[in-house]
């Protein structure tokens, strides 16, 4: 007993840094976090910018890799892991592998354990090996974490133990495993799994369903036709703390551009007019001062795609991630500009996205295919395109070539197997556009250079580039993320620089349908198939209908971009350098005639007039000069403020004083950058204020202001308030940090309902869930049922989620109470039935938690605050 009392706890040497997304709840951080603390580990809240503390953390949960601080972190070599690696860990007792619960797609056999059965033991070495090296993990005994049994046969006892005991692992061919690897891509089992496997019992040739790809939803053009509303019609939180500066090469209007600078304010972010100002860069094409200068400087840079995709998903990701989401070259690559290409057997947003994929490296995509094409991109090597490029030796690739080439900025050879890799039951299209583009190829062709431009945080910001790019090629996430089947198949490296051209009078080889592997897996023989009928040519399009009329248009807005940049540049000019000619000259001449005629100087001025003219310069009518308001650099929301109360005078007065130092204050519905509050205090326009992560400034702020008439720094005036931070049970810094992490989403799709009749009134609460991204609705006795009604087995026998509603304890809430709970029963749900003091203390914390000290079931008697708003 005193040895096991003596033993650390498992987590004891661990500090975990938790990171919120779709993916990872606030709801599940919060469970996950109190499951760490008690066994030992240290959870580092977010730092008060609300950024995870990385430097401190040795582990990073994570379910993804889109979030701000993953290249730092990758740089430092802190791993990042899913949320499974603490489950799995305590299920064992001991702290699990690293590598397997990596959240980057790369790894694209993360979350795989596999077995082999009757397999040759050179077979098997090559298999597990590629698993373990590519994010999976090797079992030698089949258990309940087995995922994947690589078999020949059913006969196999470890087979057997499996359909027995209704194991959920999936018993496949090594096929699958050397496909996977031959395309450097994590492809469908369904066509290899045992015992029927469609590989061996359907001939290569017949139809295969078309994918979706909803992976390149909003990814399929570098000009999309927007602006969209965010998902779910959720709040926009993506661009709080984001200063954007909208390129001067956008294809958009006057209209677009004030339409998304007004979504990006509302959603907390700025507008800025220099790249010096921005933090993050929205540009066309990757040439021009401002692309250079931004990207140099380490600004997140991105192109209009990218910039709809956070307004529609409401959440970060990087440009680098999908190819048409950063600007594109606006010659074409190199190689790529006698080529006619077209597709094969895509459809859908695949089919747009490969399309625009070729016009954008600079080559000609044709719909149809004749002689003169180069090359076909088809996704499987079955259709009438195939048979017809046979014949006019025409190149036949998969999609990888055209991405690999667009990643390396210039048409690779076709010497590299993976691009003549159809899997014979498997359609392409559903690992198309997983490709990531390379900063490191992208620096050196594109913003050589800048270092003496450079400022400190720009110079460390590319050394973290760096050390991140080299730690990626340790973990062997390389370029195409796929190299590793070099360890189990013949070297076959892309010439860098060679053209990928058709050769003619040569006819090239015919792909084969399934190259052997250096395993040379014994397989059984496949039966001879006949064709039946003739194949369908390219499979139809979604929404064709109007893409070629959005496509001329958009040709021709391209053509005309560099007038309406002029246009807009003269627009702009001052008057005594813009255009002379037409109206605009006739006013000038006709003002100028009425000074002279008027003035009693007019004369003596005339020589300098005729001097004017003849070095071919106008001056401006003098004008009275205007003093112009410095910019507003703080936005402050004030709550609690005594000193205009009944003196609208006053008021009025003090406001024209702070707007001249660049302070203006305004309303909780708009974004603000600072709260300024008295004391900490529990008001709706507080806890609104807080969820959009606004700095906590005493008001004493203010009236330094207003009494020297000078702006005072604003860190000798953060609100400090231990008293009322010890009755609320909270630290306002931690709170601060907290909410800025969240970014508005800390009860991001919990469902709250709401009596009607609730102390301090229905509109106050909603107000404050959905500043923290609730779906708020008040509750009635004849509201109906609004869970959909659900059994365990329909929720996929997950535990069942809570569902609040606020309430008091007046005989007519009460009657609703029994009402609330059979509907959430019904819906797979726990009822909660709570008093508004959850609502409050979960918003004051920025931390989802919960007691069952707000349960008003047992406890009216006991009262309690009921919600009340200090």
């Amino acid at each position: 007993m005193a040895e096991q009392h003596e033993k650390a706890p498992l987590l004891a040497d661990c500090a975990i840094a938790f990171v919120q997304s779709k993916q990872l709840s606030s709801q599940l951080i919060s469970i996950l976090s109190d499951v760490a603390r008690e066994h030992g580990a240290e959870v580092l809240e977010p730092d008060r910018q609300g950024k995870i503390r990385w430097k401190k953390a040795t582990h990073i949960i994570s379910n993804t890799i889109d979030f701000e601080e993953y290249t730092e972190s990758l740089a430092a070599m802190v791993p990042v892991v899913k949320s499974d690696w603490i489950r799995v860990s305590i299920h064992r007792r001991k702290l699990a592998q690293l590598r397997p619960y990596s959240p980057d797609p790369r790894m694209i056999f993360s979350s795989v354990t596999v077995t082999c059965a009757d397999i040759p033991t050179l077979d098997k070495e090559a298999i597990c090996g590629g698993v373990l090296a590519l994010g999976g993990m090797e079992s030698k005994d089949l258990n309940k974490l087995t995922t994947h049994i690589c078999a020949l046969t059913l006969e196999h006892p470890k087979c057997q133990e499996a359909l027995e005991k209704k194991l959920k692992a999936k018993i496949v061919l090594p096929h699958w495993f050397d496909d996977c690897f031959r395309l450097g891509k994590r492809i469908d089992e369904g066509p290899y799994l045992l015992p029927d496997p469609e590989v061996l019992r359907t001939a290569s040739e017949e139809p295969v369903k078309i994918p979706s790809s909803q992976q390149l939803e909003g990814a399929s053009s570098a000009v999309p036709s927007g602006p969209y509303e965010p998902q779910g019609g959720e709040k926009l939180v993506v661009f709080s703390q984001k200063k954007v500066l909208l390129g001067d090469d956008l294809p958009i209007n006057d209209s677009t551009r004030k339409t998304i600078g007004e979504k990006i304010a509302r959603g907390g972010g700025e507008i800025v007019g220099t790249v010096e100002e921005c933090n993050t860069f929205v540009g066309h094409y990757r040439d021009g001062e401002q692309y250079v200068r931004a990207s140099q400087m380490g600004k997140d840079v991105g192109n209009l795609a990218w910039l709809y995709y956070l307004i529609v998903y409401n959440e970060w990701t990087s440009p680098l991630r999908r190819l048409l989401h950063y600007p594109v070259p606006r010659e074409p690559l190199p190689g790529f500009k006698d080529l006619k290409i077209t597709l094969s057997n895509y459809g859908g947003e695949a089919r747009i996205y490969l399309e625009n994929l070729v016009t954008a490296a600079g080559a000609t995509y044709t719909r149809t295919m004749k002689a003169e094409n180069t090359h076909l991109i088809t996704a499987r090597l079955h259709s009438e395109k195939c048979e017809a490029a046979k014949d006019w030796n025409i190149e036949i690739v998969n999609h990888l070539w055209i991405e690999e080439s667009y990643v390396a900025c210039q048409a690779l050879a076709l010497n590299d197997d993976k691009y003549k890799a159809w899997p014979r039951r498997t359609n392409l299209g559903e690992v198309i556009g997983k490709t990531f583009l390379d900063e490191t190829v992208l620096r050196n062709l594109y913003y050589p250079g800048g270092e003496e431009h450079m400022d400190a945080a720009a110079k460390k910001k590319k050394r973290v580039a760096a050390a991140a790019q080299k730690n990626a090629l340790t973990m062997n996430l390389d370029k195409d993320f796929g190299t590793m089947q070099d360890s189990f198949m013949a070297d076959s490296s892309p010439a860098p620089a060679a053209p990928a051209t058709a050769k003619k009078g040569r006819k090239p080889k015919a792909a084969a349908a399934a190259a052997p592997t250096a395993a040379n897996l014994v397989t059984p023989a496949k039966g001879r198939h006949l064709r039946t009928g003739k194949e369908n040519d390219t499979p139809s399009v979604l929404s064709s209908g109007s893409r070629s009329a959005k496509a001329a248009a958009l040709s021709k807005l391209q053509d005309i971009a560099p007038d309406l940049a002029l246009y807009e540049k003269e627009k702009r000019r001052p008057l005594k350098d813009g255009v002379w000619g037409g109206k605009r000259a006739m006013d000038q001449i006709d003002k100028e005639r009425s000074t002279r005629s008027s003035s009693p100087a007019g004369h003596a001025d005339a020589d300098d007039d005729e001097e004017e003219e003849e070095t071919g310069e106008k001056s401006r009518p003098s004008k009275r000069p205007r003093l112009s308001l410095p910019n507003v650099t703080m936005r402050i929301c004030a709550t609690g403020y005594k000193r205009w109360v009944g003196n609208k005078n006053l008021e009025d007065s003090d406001r024209k004083k702070l707007r001249n130092l660049g302070v203006t204050l305004v309303q909780d519905t708009q974004p603000c950058d600072y709260l300024a509050a008295p004391k900490v205090v529990r008001t709706m326009k507080f806890l609104k204020c807080l969820a959009k992560g606004a700095e906590i400034i005493n008001t004493s702020f203010l009236d330094a202001c207003l009494e020297t008439n000078k702006r005072p720094p604003v860190e000798d005036h953060f609100l400090v308030d231990e008293e009322n931070e010890k009755k609320f049970n909270i630290n306002l810094g931690t709170s601060v940090g907290r909410a800025r992490a969240n970014k508005g989403k800390l009860l991001w799709n919990v469902p709250i309902y709401c009596t009607a009749d609730i102390k301090n009134g229905v509109e106050n609460f909603k107000a404050i869930a959905e500043a923290n991204g609730a779906i708020f609705k008040i509750y009635r006795a004849r509201s109906g049922t609004t869970i959909k009604p659900t059994t365990a087995e329909e929720d996929g026998g997950a535990d069942p989620d809570p569902v609040y509603l606020l309430s008091g304890t007046t005989p007519g809430e009460k009657a609703l109470w029994p009402k609330f709970e059979e509907m959430a029963v019904n819906g797979h749900c726990e009822p909660r039935v709570v008093n508004g003091d959850w609502l409050l203390d979960v918003a004051m914390r920025q931390e989802l938690t919960f007691d069952k000290k707000y349960l008003w079931k047992g406890q009216e008697e006991a009262g309690g605050r009921g919600g009340v708003m200090d």
